[in-house]
């Protein structure tokens, strides 16, 4: 929309203000103001209303509010003397008077004063978690920190459009919406999206807030909101690490929110949604191991080219064989491995199918150096995926590697602190820890690992492997038997015999000392 007035034009979808071929610039919160006072011109607009639309209800002096209506008088040639423009009226608020054309479309057809903007049409969602990174709001007071808030955005953006499961509407597309006060319901409307991310910027001294809130768009639902701050005099290092705190907790929240609204959905569900059930019921035991299974199976019969789906699938087959879960160990491998490879055939960066991949090769085909290669291309295309971290961590460990294989847990920790799944991350840990011949950590991690997944067998094996070469033979005796009651038919040998063990001699000897049955 473009509002005509004593040769100028206002331009609201680019938000420039033209006198003739020359660009004004106008500060954003100015901009916001002119474009409220000319989209209610036919009222009085009070104090409160400003405050509620530029400012959202923050406290404003008056002397505040003057000053900024004197700049928007200021930049379209009015005075607070001649009121042409904008008038006051005295304890009653502002009005624009002047006469408006309002300009819509490409063909630039003028339509007389009052004519009534039509509102754009709503966008379908797409069949993944979608959302929008809206322009930081400059809370500074200092029109130099926009850089700022801007770079922290773009880097928000980039980091959660590496995440092939998510839908992530582009830079150009959200700063349109930069410097307004914009109705978040509309906002996802227009952009197709279920969510949106707004912030702000307060600088202080050499200090930076930044706070920031995820927002369901279908519902102005607040989901998440939380405030970070640092140091300005390293602004890169400051905007990656506030970047790695909201990604680390939106794409999980996303995902979860998404689960949930799958598994409430009737019975005729897209691929996509099948996926989303198939990672909510995936309990880490062999029943549901086997529900996911039957899940992602039907997700490929109705799209087989879901690489999302084949993922999934063959993570399924490689648990199974891991632990045991299905008699032909050869032919769940063989499968993994496949659908593994399909995904990549879809989508070669396909960040998480490349970084099961790397492991998969590690522990089943004993080709560390190539593991290592695909592991590290996949924190290397998303160093933000917290999962892709998990498998470089179990494919160092398997190579030989404890020191970088604790690296990288230690960073999947990091990017994701309270995610359920932690307790196979400590038992990697624990397996790296018992191989550096630190049992005391060895034990700790264990414990931990225990403590959040008590059904787990393989946090018992590692708890019983250090604790023996520490000589705690009766803690290491509880270890066994837990060990044992869930997983009857453990043998050494047969684990030795799989090929992922030929790196954790120190391990394995732990767990002949416990007195495992080899």
């Amino acid at each position: 929309m473009r509002y005509l007035f004593e040769g100028y034009a206002f331009d609201t979808v680019r938000r420039e203000l033209h006198r003739g071929a020359d660009v004004i610039s106008v500060a954003p919160q100015v901009f916001d103001l002119l474009d409220y006072l000319i989209r209610n011109r036919e009222r009085v607009v009070s104090k409160d209303d400003l405050i509620a639309a530029i400012w959202n209800g923050r406290t404003v002096s008056d002397a505040a509010l003057t000053t900024r209506l004197n700049v928007a008088r200021n930049v379209i040639g009015d005075t607070g003397e001649e009121q042409r423009l904008i008038k006051t009226l005295p304890r009653k608020g502002f009005r624009f008077v002047a006469p408006v054309v309002e300009e819509r479309g490409p063909a630039n057809m003028a339509t007389v004063d009052n004519a009534i903007e039509q509102p754009k049409p709503a966008l379908a969602l797409p069949n993944k978690p979608s959302i929008a990174v809206l322009p930081f709001t400059n809370l500074s007071g200092d029109p130099e920190q926009d850089y700022f808030a801007d770079g922290m955005v773009d880097e928000i953006t980039t980091a959660l459009s590496r995440f092939k499961s998510l839908f992530v509407i582009a830079r150009n597309s959200s700063f349109t919406y930069k410097g307004r006060a914009v109705d978040i319901k509309q906002v996802g409307r227009e952009l197709g999206v279920r969510y949106v991310l707004e912030g702000s910027v307060r600088k202080a001294g050499g200090k930076v807030r930044i706070a920031g809130q995820l927002i369901d768009a279908t519902t102005g639902a607040h989901l998440w909101a939380d405030r970070f701050e640092g140091d300005l005099s390293d602004v890169f290092a400051l905007q990656d690490e506030v970047t790695v705190n909201v990604v680390s907790v939106i794409q999980p929240r996303l995902l979860q929110t998404e689960m949930d609204i799958a598994s409430r959905r009737p019975n005729n569900l897209s691929a996509h949604d099948l996926c989303l059930r198939a990672q909510h019921v995936q309990s880490w035991t062999r029943e549901g191991s086997a529900e996911s299974l039957r899940l992602v199976s039907r997700a490929l019969e109705i799209d087989p080219r879901c690489g999302f789906a084949a993922t999934l699938a063959g993570e399924c087959h490689f648990r199974n064989a891991r632990h045991r879960w299905e008699p032909d160990q050869k032919a769940e491998i063989a499968e993994g491995f496949r659908l593994l490879r399909l995904a990549l055939t879809l989508d070669g960066n396909a960040t998480l199918a490349l970084s099961m991949l790397g492991r998969a090769t590690a522990s089943f085909s004993g080709d560390f150096e190539t593991a290592k290669e695909m592991v590290d291309r996949a924190v290397s295309l998303n160093p933000n995926s917290f999962r892709a971290w998990e498998e470089r961590g179990w494919t160092y460990v398997t190579a030989g590697q404890p020191e970088e294989a604790i690296r990288s847990f230690e960073r999947r920790i990091r990017l994701s602190p309270f995610d359920p799944l932690l307790f196979a991350t400590n038992t990697g840990m624990s397996v790296a820890f018992n191989c550096l011949g630190r049992f005391d950590d060895a034990v700790a991690t264990a414990r931990k690992a225990i403590r959040q997944n008590p059904l787990f067998p393989f946090s018992y094996r590692c708890l019983a492997s250090a604790l023996a070469h520490l000589g705690h033979d009766a803690e290491a005796e509880e270890a066994v038997a837990r060990l044992l009651e869930l997983d009857p038919d453990f043998r050494i040998s047969e684990r030795v015999a799989r090929g992922d063990m030929l790196k954790l001699q120190v391990y394995i000897d732990g767990l002949r000392k416990a007195g495992l049955p080899d």
